[in-house]
């Protein structure tokens, strides 16, 4: 056979469960020890009566009582039929009982007619009614006329043949009386009519329950046959109870009653789509079914033997009875009719048949799908015109191939398994199948020659199959682009988060996990926000696809690169076996300098150079880590490789995790203080240089931990400065910032209620200023909630990042001067951010650096900047504050450059809110003398010397003493 007729070839059916056989043995076991019985004469004529009277009636009764209890147990749609049957017995059964009356208890003969004839009588219109029940019905009139018409040609050939055979002679009463004569002829029609409804009714019987409907009619067919060689006028005469005869009326009866049970047990009680399936096989193909014909020659038959019983009346010289020829003609005039009525059903059914023919040949060669019918041998017997369109192959060109040769290779193996195990499934459970696979498509098709996504929906035929095909070759590839794009960043191309992910798992866990010089580098390209600030968002995804190509060439052929998000990538860079951990490390380190330089290399974009670098995190695959624990480890060794000075690489660490951890931990404190209220407000004040006046004071934020000791905040709120992974940290700072500035805004309105209206001065980031939160409207909300003048408030930029928008700020700076809120600028000096900010921001102090102030004494180099800037504060008609004043000849030294104002512990540090007013109440601190000897500061060289001594040496010799409860730390 072929390789298409191995694929359609039907595999060999499934046997069930071998049957339980002791029912059956024990079914004949009784009938055979009846007959023996019978045949050996029961050993006494005594017994032989009982026997052949109540034993019959005890097997009826049994007939009865079982059709009775399985018709009341099971709710079937033939349990009509099992009662009429168990009325039908159970008539029997009284009938033999009588009898037995009449010749073992009485020991007379039984009169004719007797009650037991009656009984006898009423047997047989029960089963008739029972096997119509247990019959198909028909659909139609037809249907029904059929039906009867073949019943009465039955009925009536047997009638023929009968009267012919020995009913004439029955019928001459000969002397006896009219009752006697009808009993006579009863018992033999209403066999006739019985054996005629098994007959027409057997080829008619339904599906369902077949074992159980096949032991009811052989039953009923044993038990017409005792009562014809009954009635006949051989046996008749002769007959005395316990004969052969009746074993076979004692074998029907037990066949009764097990008939309803044989179907249950062998399971095809059942009315579920796999019994019947399992019980009723599916034909041979080719093969025509025997009962179909039969049923079709019954009408036929029954003519025939009507002919053969008037042939045998003239054969014998008799003449013909008027019975014989009136039944014959009737037969015939049935027949007549029923060929009339099939004729015109047959003709109004190929009317039907060729429309409908039609209508499916016009709706197959109009489909859109190809219909092709394969053979049992896999050749293509039938393709419908579509196949032009679809497969680009005409279907004259497809009809007579076969369909493996038209299957790609690589598909045809599941396609074979595949309908195998369609065709050994049952047609009930599974009507139909879907396969997908490749099908070769012809020239026809636009795009040539090639292979076609096709799917099928398989049904049986005959033995073979038939294929509903569909071209599906779009959708096949939609969804490996839709699969494509769920796994690669649209934007560049690259693997994405979840393939990246997928792969570093099967990296650290699959075959190659003992390879732990595998690693991962994560990649971020430092001042890509610039970029996108500064030029736009299209040049910044320009550089974005440009930086993955790189990084893509860059790798390997069996590494992997990915873009993570935003501006970070990734790369898994396998191991190859090595065991010497400097070897490995150098290895990678020299692989991921070549990116870092290859990724920091200009991008020639929209006719410009635009620079960026590149930092790395390295990280190896060590034993026993976890894929998201290898991300999480070279994300921190970048993050790290940004806070060391960005554009290089670092090699993950231990500690690092322990930062991280130090980090997380410090957020956690900071939101427990926030939370706890753990936080206070210390106030420094601001002194007037030339008379030690104080001008203002400077909120500072400080945390007392649970001892009552202050600490400066500055470590917490470093947690909120850097990175995404201080996200947590940054929230808290920001709430942070909110309360001091609220905390400072309130006690400095009571302040001013209690007669100090000096102005506070706040610390905010230039980027909490930009906060949509902190709108001009919010502050001055503030203001007025608590009652404080807008110009006693001063707002300090106390950072200088080059990419907070300039524009942005100088607009929210002008909006608070209308408020009449003025702008202090921290750090002056420190950087170029400073002098732009100086340049393009309506400032009103400029606060000088710490550094500054710190060598103006000792750097001669110092106090001429310190100096120049104090000229340009002078010249732009801004005050100046110096932080960090500490020592009375910086006093002095600042002093005689111009600096108006100063604070630092040459006055105070930072007071509580008791002290504070105190020092307010006061209103000044004392200051060194210019006059005389306090002019004795000078500087020679880098160093100053003191000549004389200075004024006031009370308030100068020692800086004023902090409170016991503070820590050395700064102020911030």
């Amino acid at each position: 056979m072929t390789a298409p007729g191995a694929m359609l070839s039907r595999p060999p059916a499934q046997t069930g469960g071998t049957l339980s056989t002791v029912p059956q043995v024990v079914l004949a076991v009784l009938c055979g020890g009846y007959a023996v019985g019978s045949v050996m004469g029961w050993g006494s004529p005594r017994l032989a009566g009982v026997m052949g009277d109540f034993g019959l009636s005890l097997a009826a009764l049994v007939a009865a009582v079982s059709c009775g209890l399985y018709a009341r147990k099971f709710a079937t749609p033939f349990r009509p039929a099992w009662v009429l049957f168990a009325i039908s017995s159970g008539m029997a059964g009284l009938g033999n009982a009588v009898w037995g009356w009449y010749e073992v208890v009485e020991g007379a003969a039984v009169p004719s007619p007797s009650p037991a004839d009656f009984c006898f009588l009423l047997f047989a219109p029960p089963a008739i009614v029972g096997l119509l029940v247990l019959a198909k019905r028909p659909v139609t009139r037809a249907g029904w006329v059929c039906l009867g018409l073949d019943a009465w040609l039955i009925a009536g050939s047997l009638l023929t043949l009968s009267w012919s055979l020995a009913l004439a002679h029955t019928a001459h009463f000969r002397g006896r009386s009219v009752a006697e004569g009808a009993l006579s002829l009863a018992y033999p029609l209403l066999d006739i009519v019985l054996v005629s409804m098994v007959l027409a009714l057997h080829f008619r019987r339904s599906s369902v329950h077949r074992s159980a409907i096949n032991t009811a009619i052989a039953a009923l067919a044993l038990t017409v046959l005792c009562d014809a060689l009954f009635s006949s006028p051989l046996l008749h005469d002769h007959y005395h109870s316990g004969q052969i005869l009746d074993a076979g009326w004692f074998a029907g009866s037990l066949l009764f009653a097990y008939a309803p049970w044989v179907g249950r047990r062998t399971g095809a009680e059942a009315t579920g789509p796999a019994a019947r399936a399992a019980s009723h096989p599916q034909p041979p193909p080719g093969s025509r079914p025997i009962a179909g014909s039969l049923a079709a020659l019954t009408p036929y038959l029954a003519a025939a033997v009507c002919t053969l019983g008037i042939l045998t009346n003239v054969l014998d010289g008799r003449r013909i009875d008027r019975v014989v020829l009136f039944t014959g003609c009737a037969v015939v005039l049935a027949l007549v009719v029923r060929q009339g009525i099939m004729l015109l059903d047959n003709i109004t059914l190929t009317q039907e048949l060729a429309q409908k023919e039609n209508h499916f040949r016009s709706l197959v060669q109009g489909s859109s799908d190809v219909i092709m019918i394969a053979a049992p041998t896999g050749v293509l017997r039938y393709v419908s015109p579509a196949a032009a369109g679809v497969y680009g192959r005409d279907a004259e060109e497809l009809v007579g191939s076969e369909l493996a040769s038209l299957i790609h290779p690589e598909d045809l193996g599941r396609v074979v398994h595949a309908v195998r195990r369609f065709l050994a499934a049952s047609p009930e459970v599974e009507p139909t199948t879907r396969i997908e696979c490749r099908f070769r498509a012809g020239g026809q098709r636009a795009g040539g020659d090639g292979w076609l996504n096709v799917e099928s929906t398989v049904n049986r035929h005959h033995g073979g199959l038939i294929f509903n095909s569909r071209d599906v070759t779009e959708r096949v590839r939609l969804q490996a682009q839709l699969q494509h794009n769920a796994s690669h960043d649209a934007l560049t191309d690259l693997p994405n988060r979840a393939l990246f992910t997928e792969r570093v798992t099967k990296a650290v866990t699959g075959r190659r996990a003992t390879d732990h010089d595998t690693a991962v580098l994560y990649i971020d390209l430092d001042g890509f926000k610039q970029v996108n600030d500064t030029i736009g968002h299209q040049a910044g995804d320009e550089l974005l696809i440009q930086a993955a190509r790189r990084l893509a060439e860059s790798v390997r052929a069996g590494d992997i690169a990915a873009r993570l998000g935003g501006d970070e990538f990734a790369a898994l860079i396998t191991g190859d076996g090595t065991r010497d951990l400097a070897a490995r490390e150098f290895r990678i380190l020299e692989i991921a300098d070549r990116l870092r330089i290859r990724l920091s290399e200009p991008y020639r974009i929209d006719g410009r150079d635009v620079r960026v670098a590149a930092s790395i995190g390295v990280a190896f695959a060590e034993p026993g880590i976890s894929p998201s624990g290898l991300l999480r480890n070279a994300d921190l060794a970048m993050y790290r490789a940004k806070q060391a000075g960005k554009g290089r690489v670092e090699l993950y660490a231990p500690q690092m995790q322990d930062e991280v951890a130090h980090r997380a931990e410090l957020a956690s404190k900071l939101r427990t203080a926030l939370q706890d209220g753990e936080f206070a407000l210390q106030h420094q004040p601001v002194v007037e240089l030339a008379g030690g006046r104080i001008t203002a004071v400077a909120a500072h934020a400080r945390w007392r931990s649970a001892e009552g000791i202050l600490f400066t905040p500055a470590e917490f709120l470093r947690v909120g400065d850097r990175g995404r992974l201080t996200d947590e940290g940054g929230e808290r700072a920001a709430e942070l910032g909110r309360w001091q500035l609220e905390e400072a805004v309130a006690q400095a309105a009571a302040r001013h209620r209690a007669g100090h209206p000096v102005p506070v001065a706040v610390r905010l980031s230039a980027r909490r200023l930009l906060d949509r939160t902190l709108t001009p409207k919010a502050i001055e909300a503030l203001l007025a909630r608590h009652g404080l003048p807008s110009g006693a408030l001063v707002l300090e930029l106390s950072e200088s990042d080059p990419r907070i928008p300039l524009d942005d700020l100088e607009r929210r700076l002008v909006a608070l001067r209308r408020l009449g809120v003025r702008t202090a600028l921290d750090g002056f000096g420190s950087g170029y951010a400073a002098m732009s900010a100086l340049r393009r921001l309506p400032i009103d102090v400029l606060r000088l650096d710490r550094g500054l102030v710190d060598g103006v004494v000792e750097s001669a180099r110092l106090h001429k900047i310190t100096a120049g800037l104090l000229r340009i504060t002078s010249d732009l008609g801004m005050h100046s504050v110096a932080e960090g004043v500490d020592l009375p000849e910086q006093v002095l030294a600042l002093r005689s450059m111009g600096c108006t104002h100063g604070m630092g512990l040459a006055f105070s540090g930072p007071l509580d809110e008791s002290r504070l007013r105190r020092a307010l109440t006061r209103g000044s601190y004392p200051v060194p003398d210019l006059t005389g000897q306090g002019r004795a500061v000078v500087l020679s060289g880098s160093r100053p010397v003191r000549s004389g001594a200075v004024a006031g040496p009370d308030a100068l010799a020692h800086p004023p003493l902090r409170p016991n409860s503070e820590t050395s730390v700064p102020p911030t």
